[in-house]
């Protein structure tokens, strides 16, 4: 899909996602000094809103300006302080070019194939402060016949196994493991890696 492709499909929707932040993410963030935060592929900000309402200074990426505007609208109700730590950028995660003073970045349900997804994860450590926690959440490749919903592309969903090689030696691996997720429709199956860059 293209920037277009999820223009129309964030404008069919009032939230697309929802407006609450990721479990799984909360549970890995909060125990987290606050810093500067990067989110990759933001959609239309639930993690990042929630991240600037819980202290971090957040950068929130995404190609999709229906989105991003839409982010903003929801943050738009939140303080001043909390809209103040967001800044909204438009751009396209796989060529993008970011400082590397990020304490953490946040990779959640961008499914790319694997030669873009190693660019990107290389590009997410490099933004990275040395002991800063990268955290990535997927679709993993086992939900196509053992899970529900989610792309079913088997060339651009993922394993721990996947993340973890494609990592390499740059990064103290602290969690890597499929994950069931609850769905009105059955249990989805997804992949959790949390990093910390060496």
């Amino acid at each position: 899909m293209d920037a277009k492709d999820w223009d129309d499909r964030y404008a069919q929707a009032d939230l697309v996602w929802g407006a609450p932040p990721n479990s799984l993410v909360v549970q890995q963030v909060w125990p987290l000094q606050r810093g500067r935060a990067l989110d990759l592929a933001c959609g239309e900000g639930r993690n990042a809103i929630w991240l600037a309402v819980t202290g971090w200074r957040v950068t929130a990426v995404d190609f999709s300006r229906v989105a991003l505007d839409k982010g903003a609208t929801v943050a738009a109700r939140s303080p001043r302080s909390v809209r103040e730590r967001i800044e909204w950028v438009r751009a396209d995660v796989t060529d993008a070019q970011f400082d590397s003073d990020y304490d953490l970045v946040l990779l959640v349900f961008l499914h790319l194939p694997a030669d873009e997804r190693a660019a990107v994860l290389t590009a997410s450590i490099d933004a990275l402060t040395p002991g800063g926690t990268l955290i990535v959440l997927g679709h993993d490749s086992n939900n196509i016949t053992s899970g529900v919903g989610g792309p079913q592309d088997p060339a651009i969903l993922f394993s721990p196994d996947d993340v973890v090689a494609e990592l390499g030696n740059r990064a103290d691996i602290r969690v890597a493991e499929r994950r069931l997720r609850e769905t009105p429709a059955g249990d989805a199956i997804d992949a959790l890696v949390v990093a910390t860059k060496l």
